[in-house]
């Protein structure tokens, strides 16, 4: 009767876990809305908000009335002629010379989807646009005429290049002179020297800034252990603290601190403003309404004398988080940028995940070849402690039969059971706990291989064999559905795809190979469990089944070597077998009356 009813509560928790997982997966890990958007859609009513009730976890437009309007839009912002090309190895775009902005670009290594022929990842689009994300750099006139968004700008190139900077001009009717330099290197920093030449006949007051300014409409999901929105660096401690939701609630949000950067991010791009070190600015967040939101660098007020000028300098990161090229920055001088990954409290034991796996990945060209060969030095390393858990199986084994003396003759009295077991324990040096080690070293690794898959850009989009195509994401074949043949996508946790059934599999066998355990219902409880993680790993990312996959096939070839070298705890472990069958049947025949 115990039995049944340890049973019936492992039931009934696996259902609870199975929905409740289905739920949580649903809410920190959406996928995106299909059908993807078509250009014939019809773009909305004006001033109706089209806005998805949730994010994706990469962002990005997803009603088809944006994507149809932000094309259109698009189309004719960047048919005019009044605009200075971009083309730099890592971006490329235009600035508007209505207004001095940079608000058209792309960037050159990245796709939207996995898709042939699917078009650049867009960073920056115009304003008014769905999509609208832009920087400007200006200042604010204190008693004087400073340039502002509706300014035609006269610049002195035609193309913004790595080799040829472009300078932009304006001079109002009293004889200050405003000059925009835009420089641009070879990955995402765009560096804008701001100068005013006063050729008045007084001195004037003006007041740089920086802003970068943004929709959330294209934001990807800010989750507990992911951060999407607001983002900057203040005394040198990179602040997550801030989403869009709080900058609505207060309107405007200023750190403590001075700022090193200040921006957004989504989780793989991050606009962010980096003022020169040895300037005081402020740096705050405001809500703009509408979805709108900004993010400014404002500068003290400078005073230019008659026949003066003064310059500042604010560069402009606006691209990739690639962790190489964050470091590469930080080096420079740029204070943590490297954080804008949202690594969390664990990246002393994340970042050299990722490093490992990335040199694998260089070495090997295949990402899931990588995957498979971390999995194996980690095994690999562990393998000693493997030992050292057979050895205390072993011992177990052995005190086995003081073990059952304890309990038969301490059955009526439970607290003594356990204090005579522990006592037998200790007399023979034996640690319960051994053949738990593993699985405690095992999580680390699992858990930072989880944030590197979900957090790093280096693995987006990265393929690995046949069908799966991207490791990043969940696998893409679903029985239920035969294998995408029938019209239907099931939930997450009946979206069981050919690698979460292998994940099963092994798990299974794995567990075969394990001694049995002495009671019945945990036995059962065991004999599910391989089932229940299929369930429960199914929506995670390919890769990080991949992991778990190659592990349980090493843990089985690890156990049947190991058996061959302690073949008295195999035969012990036959023998367990056979008694908890005995005691099973046993327990079902009908007692008599």
């Amino acid at each position: 009767m115990e039995n049944q009813r340890n049973l019936i509560w492992a039931v009934a928790l696996t259902a609870l876990l199975l929905l409740g997982w289905d739920l949580g997966t649903r809410y920190f890990f959406p996928q995106p809305a299909k059908p993807v958007a078509s250009a014939s859609a019809s773009p909305a009513p004006a001033g109706a908000d089209a806005r998805p009730a949730k994010p994706t976890r990469e962002g990005g437009l997803l009603n088809p009335a944006d994507v149809a309007l932000e094309k259109q839009d698009l189309k004719l912002a960047l048919a005019s002629p009044q605009r200075v090309a971009i083309e730099a190895p890592g971006v490329k775009g235009s600035i508007n010379l209505v207004g001095g902005v940079l608000d058209d670009l792309t960037l050159n290594k990245y796709r939207e989807t996995i898709a042939k022929g699917s078009a650049s990842v867009r960073l920056f689009s115009p304003a008014g646009t769905p999509a609208q994300h832009f920087a400007q750099f200006g200042w604010v006139g204190q008693g004087v005429q400073a340039p502002d968004a509706n300014t035609v700008w006269q610049a002195d190139g035609r193309k913004l290049t790595q080799q040829t900077p472009v300078t932009l001009k304006w001079t109002n009717p009293t004889g200050q002179t405003f000059a925009i330099r835009y420089a641009i290197d070879d990955a995402y920093m765009v560096t804008a020297t701001q100068t005013v030449a006063n050729a008045g006949g007084a001195p004037v007051v003006v007041r740089p800034f920086a802003l970068v300014n943004r929709t959330d409409r294209t934001a990807s999901l800010d989750t507990w252990n992911v951060h999407s929105g607001p983002i900057g660096a203040f005394d040198g401690s990179v602040d997550f603290s801030n989403n869009y939701k709080d900058v609505i609630g207060t309107g405007t949000v200023t750190p403590k601190g001075k700022p090193n950067w200040i921006g957004f991010t989504d989780i793989y791009w991050l606009s962010a403003l980096i003022p020169d070190g040895g300037t005081q600015a402020q740096g705050d967040f405001r809500a703009l309404g509408d979805g709108l939101f900004r993010a400014d660098l404002l500068y003290n007020p400078v005073t230019v004398a008659a026949g003066q000028q003064a310059s500042q300098t604010v560069r402009l990161f606006a691209g990739a988080k690639e962790n190489a090229t964050l470091e590469r920055y930080e080096k420079a001088g740029i204070t943590n940028l490297s954080l804008s990954i949202d690594w969390g409290w664990f990246r002393w034991f994340e970042k050299p995940i990722f490093w490992l796996l990335d040199a694998l990945f260089r070495t090997v060209g295949n990402f899931g070849v990588a995957i498979i060969l971390l999995t194996l030095i980690v095994r690999g390393m562990m393998f000693p402690v493997a030992q050292r858990q057979f050895a205390s199986m072993a011992a177990m084994r052995a005190i086995q039969p003081k073990m059952k003396a304890i309990q038969e003759r301490y059955k009526d009295d439970k607290q003594k059971q356990q204090q005579e077991v522990m006592a037998l324990y200790k007399q023979e040096g034996v640690n319960p706990l051994a053949g738990c080690l593993p699985i405690f070293l095992q999580i680390p690794v699992f858990f930072a291989l989880y944030k590197v898959l979900v957090l790093t850009i280096e693995m987006r989009h990265q393929p690995f064999v046949l069908w799966i195509k991207d490791l990043s994401s969940p696998d893409p074949l679903h029985v239920l559905n035969l294998f995408g043949l029938l019209p239907f996508d099931p939930p997450s946790f009946l979206g069981i795809g050919i690698l979460a059934i292998l994940l099963g599999i092994t798990m299974w066998l794995q567990f075969k190979l394990q001694p049995a355990a002495m009671d019945p219902a945990q036995q059962q409880v065991m004999g599910m469990m391989p089932w229940i993680m299929m369930f429960v790993m199914a929506p995670f990312a390919a890769g990080l089944l991949i992991y778990w996959i190659t592990s349980n096939l090493l843990t089985i070839g690890q156990q049947k070597y190991l058996y061959s070298r302690h073949p008295q705890l195999k035969a012990q472990a036959s023998k367990d077998q056979q008694d908890i069958d005995r005691a099973a049947a046993r327990d079902k025949k009908p007692k008599a009356r």
